[in-house]
């Protein structure tokens, strides 16, 4: 299971950017995407790759089935219109926004287009 940070400047590029992960990039997510304060995934996503070019307005975090090298390989193939970082488990980050998306409310309007029946 991987966990998938999402950063835009708005809720609509975010929604986008989730429906591309599932359409596009095959990933599954699991549960419902939580928010994340926008301020707190600048500095993990800051400390994950050593630097921050540009400041998000919103956030959200997934959890998908897919592993961490899978999530990856899947997500260099597509171009969402979000910032899309996945956090993997060799990262003190990944254990931080775990325990942050445990309490985080969830991120309204989005659904999954493949809900099973």
């Amino acid at each position: 299971m991987a966990l998938i940070l999402l950063r835009a400047d708005n809720k609509k590029k975010l929604l986008n950017a989730l429906a591309d992960l599932e359409r596009h990039a095959n990933l599954k997510i699991k549960g419902k995407p939580r928010l994340v304060d926008n301020k707190m995934a600048d500095k993990i996503v800051s400390s994950v790759l050593g630097g921050l070019k540009r400041k998000s307005s919103v956030a959200v975090a997934v959890n998908v089935e897919e592993d961490d090298t899978t999530s990856i390989l899947r997500i260099k193939r597509i171009h969402p219109p979000a910032h899309v970082i996945v956090v993997s488990e060799e990262y003190p980050e990944n254990k931080l926004l775990g325990e942050l998306i445990r309490e985080a409310p969830i991120f309204r309007g989005y659904y999954s287009h493949k809900r099973e029946v």
